[in-house]
């Protein structure tokens, strides 16, 4: 990896100051836009920027601790180089690096040792603490798992085609791909590339989505002809996946309380021929009293924290605190408290996050089931980072008849 174009480096140092000291800027969108106004950058300097712009963001607490003092809006293009010799990237030293001592961050770095937990793993304090408490010893490993980068998998449209297919398809786009084990429709691929420019991409034939994510898809055991509801939409990666379960037949309600989002899932929809979607905003509680009793299969894929998917969004790490988990916590306990009336006697949901902690997961699992005995747990499953992908919870939950 080197650095050695200066327009690349403005570009990073560009969309740094963006994700930290913006309101509401996520990672992912920032640099979409970056690589969008940078039409000429080729493919190689497109996975430089990318790969120099996601890991500061993942070691910027250890990067701070390097530099000496925190970051700030003037101290973007010390922080760029802390990272280059911090990861040993080959740099040229651009006009913007002028005045920049670097004795300071060697000599640190040649310590080798920093002095705390959060220091080393890159994140702040409080978040330490959380992950010992509700972990205990295992969440270093978990932690080290969550500063990997992320790969990149497909799930196959199976209304359109099989994963082993697509990876013949994507072949002939010269991207390499393969099939992983126990993972019916997940693709996974050899090396980052930008398959939404792929042909196979605009007829429909697969998904990006995490393996992990495709387990909730199975783990509701849809049937085919079923009325399935999914309360939490969003753009309906797990929706998009019902449908292609249940073979187009049957009805999916996708509910949420975003009108952007249900526009977004309805366009993927059209594109992966998922017609038995109906998508419904959350305006008010109308629109779930009308639903009640009414569901063979519920999805809860409740708002979390996102501390299972930090390998893909390290930026959520710096955006969120203590107080934010306390109250997503209260929500997500609302949520399934309200939303569950849905499901008829004799269903089955799920509830399913993205988060490792289990205070976002089992417990509140066991919290609703205490308060409604007429529901019971079947099964529940967590998975962990340290297993290769995103972490995940999903409890599988029947409405007694």
């Amino acid at each position: 990896m080197e650095l050695i174009h200066r327009n690349l480096a403005i570009g990073i140092h560009d969309a740094l100051q963006e994700t930290f000291f913006e309101k509401n800027k996520y990672a992912d969108k920032v640099i979409e836009r970056l690589l969008k106004a940078h039409r000429k950058w080729g493919s190689q300097d497109r996975a430089v920027v990318s790969e120099i712009f996601y890991n500061i963001i993942r070691w910027k607490r250890r990067l701070e601790y390097y530099m000496g003092e925190s970051v700030k809006p003037n101290n973007v293009y010390k922080l760029i180089v802390a990272y280059c010799l911090y990861s040993k990237t080959n740099y040229k030293r651009f006009e913007e690096f002028e005045g920049i001592k670097i004795a300071d961050i060697t000599t640190k770095l040649k310590k080798g040792t920093v002095p705390t937990k959060s220091i080393e793993h890159s994140i702040p304090e409080w978040l330490a603490e959380t992950l010992e408490k509700e972990l205990g010893p295992i969440w270093e490993k978990e932690m080290k798992a969550l500063n990997e980068q992320a790969p990149t998998v497909l799930r196959a449209n199976s209304l359109k085609t099989s994963a082993k297919e697509l990876i013949s398809d994507l072949a002939d786009e010269n991207v390499v791909a393969y099939t992983v084990k126990n993972y019916p429709d997940a693709v996974q691929l050899e090396e980052k590339k930008n398959v939404f420019l792929t042909s196979a991409f605009k007829d429909g034939l697969f998904e990006v989505q995490d393996a992990t994510s495709q387990k909730i898809g199975y783990f509701l055991d849809v049937k085919e002809g079923q009325r399935v509801v999914d309360v939490c939409a969003g753009a309906g990666g797990k929706t998009l996946h019902l449908a292609a379960l249940m073979g187009n037949k049957g009805q999916i309600i996708a509910l949420d309380i975003y009108e952007w989002k249900l526009a977004e899932l309805k366009r993927r929809a059209k594109r992966a021929g998922a017609h038995n979607i109906e998508t419904r905003v959350i305006s008010d509680n109308k629109v779930i009293k009308r639903l009640h009793e009414k569901a063979d299969r519920l999805l809860i894929d409740a708002p979390c924290s996102g501390l299972g998917v930090l390998k893909r969004n390290p930026d959520s790490k710096w955006k969120i605190d203590q107080a934010f988990i306390d109250r997503i916590k209260k929500e997500q306990q609302q949520i399934i408290q309200d939303y569950s009336k849905i499901l008829k006697k004799g269903g089955k949901m799920v509830y399913a996050t993205c988060s490792i902690l289990p205070s976002e997961n089992n417990e509140q699992v066991a919290e609703f089931l205490k308060n409604n005995p007429d529901f019971k747990l079947i099964k529940d499953e967590k998975i962990m980072p340290s297993q290769g992908y995103d972490g995940f919870y999903m409890a599988l939950i029947e409405r007694l008849a």
